[in-house]
């Protein structure tokens, strides 16, 4: 892991050679210098902001996965969840064809209690498991919508959209671009046969995140506003998977805005997505599309747009002045990046001993999800070299003292 920087610089600038692209045009459509350019080929600068990251991988006209050497070469065993992802790429690439599914499909009001089972791994960011699951689970959705009629197989459809979206939360998880790309597309494709009329604009909040890779945060906005707008009369009127939802998609819009520079439109955004918070208040819902979305998931939000632009200092603030409780109530896996962006707020502020802790705290919460996210790798690798640049000073500081160069 240590060596990854070495590894991911040549990467770039084996993709900027192979375009037949000077340092200095690269540097010029980042809005950076050539010294920069190349102090990121040589592994000596961090990818520490995964807007920063997406945006190089597009202008050298790859996928940031492809950069950051994504997914992660772990154990065997630990590689063994790709094993889950090629069948459910199966599953979702015969969507249009008759399901091959022995018996009788259970009704839709038993395959939500299946649902729910994996809102529940969500929350724990068990993203494994819940690649383990899905694939039985696709073919019974779809084996129920073939043979049933009305409501019932509307609600077929609509299992099937939300397997679709945890499939997507997982695959960006572990680093799977082909699963993303066609969860998210079967996502869409079923979310219009549901019959429920918010679980469009929930796959269009799923596409947005999409955008970031390729860093089309133009295109991520307008996409927001189009799903924003197809709920707007929903969430005006009070309902509350759509004030949920309304909300969420404005959270995805503050994120986009951030990484395009724009930090009144970013802070506009959240004050939103507050006011739909405020709106939806603490009357437990059951959240059948599995967004997580409350006053403390705002707050968090809050935080992560100051990093985007920059600003350590204002998202260590809103830390300081966010009631614990809200924090309390999230589930682990928005935890886990809640306390992976104070790491890297606390590092940026200076502070490797709070920076150290967060990520430990950011670790136990979620270690599957903080353990192969880049951010969580830059800023673990960022303290280690810092760490040991302090040792071998205060080594020549001592070996000074003692003469040992004489």
């Amino acid at each position: 892991m240590l060596e990854e920087p070495e590894e991911i610089g040549r990467r770039v600038r084996r993709a900027r050679l192979w375009l037949g692209m000077p340092q200095a045009d690269l540097a010029a459509a980042l809005g950076r210098t050539q010294g920069w350019v190349s102090k990121v080929e040589r592994g000596q600068i961090e990818l520490d902001r995964v807007g920063l990251l997406n945006q190089l991988a597009a202008e050298l006209h790859v996928h940031p996965n492809d950069l950051i050497g994504r997914p992660y070469n772990n154990s065997p065993e630990e590689n063994r969840w790709q094993i889950a992802a090629s069948a459910i790429l199966r599953e979702l690439r015969r969507y249009d064809l008759a399901p091959v599914f022995d018996g009788t499909p259970r009704s839709a009001r038993e395959l939500w209690r299946e649902a729910t089972r994996l809102h529940r791994l969500r929350d724990a960011a068990q993203n494994v498991a819940i690649l383990r699951v899905l694939p039985d689970l696709f073919r019974e959705a779809r084996a129920l919508a073939e043979v049933s009629t009305g409501r019932e197989r509307e609600d077929a459809y609509a299992i099937y959209a939300v397997c679709c979206k945890f499939a997507h939360t997982a695959a960006h998880a572990l680093g799977h671009p082909e699963l993303v790309a066609m969860a998210c597309d079967r996502a869409a494709w079923s979310a219009r046969l549901s019959g429920d009329r918010v679980l469009p604009a929930v796959a269009d909040w799923m596409r947005v995140w999409d955008m970031w890779a390729t860093a089309d945060w133009d295109d991520a906005l307008a996409l927001s506003d189009r799903a924003l707008d197809g709920i707007q009369d929903a969430y005006e009127g009070g309902e509350p998977l759509a004030v949920r939802a309304w909300g969420s998609v404005q959270l995805r819009a503050a994120v986009s805005a951030a990484r395009a520079g724009r930090a009144a439109e970013a802070g506009d955004r959240i004050e939103l997505a507050r006011e739909a918070a405020d709106r939806l208040g603490t009357v437990p819902v059951h959240d059948r599309h599995s967004l997580t979305f409350s006053a403390g998931n705002v707050r968090i939000h809050a935080i992560n747009v100051a990093l985007e632009l920059g600003h350590h200092g204002r998202a260590l603030a809103i830390d300081r002045d966010t009631a614990p409780d809200l924090l309390a109530a999230l589930p682990g896996s928005r935890r886990g990046h809640h306390h992976m962006d104070l790491a890297r707020a606390w590092l940026w502020d200076g502070n490797r001993d709070k920076a150290l802790a967060q990520l430990e705290t950011a670790e136990r919460l979620a270690p599957q999800l903080v353990r192969n996210h880049p951010v969580a790798r830059s800023t673990l690798r960022s303290l280690v070299c810092a760490e040991r640049m302090s040792t071998r000073e205060k080594l020549r500081l001592m070996s000074n003292r003692f003469h040992l160069d004489a």
